[in-house]
């Protein structure tokens, strides 16, 4: 059964454009796979696609889009810029590989993917997103794995506060202090590795919570994303999960159910620490 797609909400950006705040991520899916997972996702109500320039699997979510004979204008597409293509100029060339590969005229939503702040080079990049949005490549612009110090020196030496800042965020690392920055600054927090890869689904609190509402540990760990007002993307390739995943619209947490959640945090990370990771 096909979900109702209005029944996911939409966030504003900071710059008025307007996102869901479910999709799919499409990262680990083979390219040979994708537009098939696209197409099957796209059937089952998603209307938000993430995809990047280092998954190696842009054609397949172009190739999705244009064979679910869903309108473009009703499809919000996110890549983000490979790490090695930083740099003013490179990151205005990459994205037009990326609009080649995808085979459309504009993407929704452009990350820098990674900081890389040994690099030095996210802030000349971040001058060729602004030129990118201006010149109508990309509708918003934002960026990925960003901590406090990368996005006041954003602030400091550039005309455009991101729209997004996509972070691991999951109940095990929670980041609250980089939340509360985005909330003061008008930045949607985006979260990557929604369910800690698992690893959170297995704790009692969660099952718990999973009796009481008639939904799964997953269900109840996206639910919560979305109460905090994250956009949020767990990655699946088979259909009966992506449509489980997205079947989280009729209930809600009660504030003691959030507060459960929230003693979950451990600051733990299951991916590269965005300080040292270089790429």
């Amino acid at each position: 059964m096909t979900i109702e797609t209005n029944r996911v909400p939409q966030l504003e950006l900071n710059n008025g454009v307007r996102i869901p705040q479910f999709g799919l991520g499409v990262f680990q899916i083979p390219p040979e796979e994708t537009a098939a997972r696209v197409r099957e996702a796209l059937e089952a109500g998603y209307r938000h696609l993430d995809t990047a320039q280092m998954y190696r699997n842009e054609e397949g979510v172009g190739a999705g889009i244009r064979d679910s004979g869903v309108p473009r204008g009703e499809i919000f597409v996110t890549t983000k810029l490979a790490n090695d293509a930083q740099g003013h100029d490179n990151a205005i060339n990459a994205m037009e590989g990326s609009l080649q590969r995808l085979e459309l005229d504009y993407v929704d939503l452009y990350l820098i993917h990674w900081p890389l702040p040994k690099q030095d080079k996210y802030v000349a990049t971040w001058h060729g997103f602004e030129e990118l949005q201006r010149a109508g490549k990309a509708r918003a612009i934002g960026v990925s794995n960003f901590q406090l110090p990368h996005l006041e020196r954003l602030a400091a030496e550039s005309a455009t506060v991101p729209a997004v800042n996509q972070i691991e965020l999951h109940p095990a690392l929670q980041q609250p202090e980089l939340r509360a920055y985005h909330e003061a600054h008008g930045i949607v927090t985006e979260a990557w590795s929604p369910l800690a890869q698992g690893e959170v689904l297995e704790d009692p609190l969660l099952a718990e919570l999973a009796g009481k509402h008639g939904k799964t540990p997953a269900q109840i760990v996206l639910r919560w994303h979305v109460q905090l007002g994250n956009v949020v993307f767990p990655k699946s390739s088979s259909p009966k999960r992506m449509r489980e995943n997205i079947d989280i619209f009729d209930f809600s947490l009660s504030d003691s159910d959030l507060d459960v959640l929230s003693g979950l945090d451990e600051g733990r990370r299951t991916g590269f620490d965005p300080d040292t990771f270089e790429g």
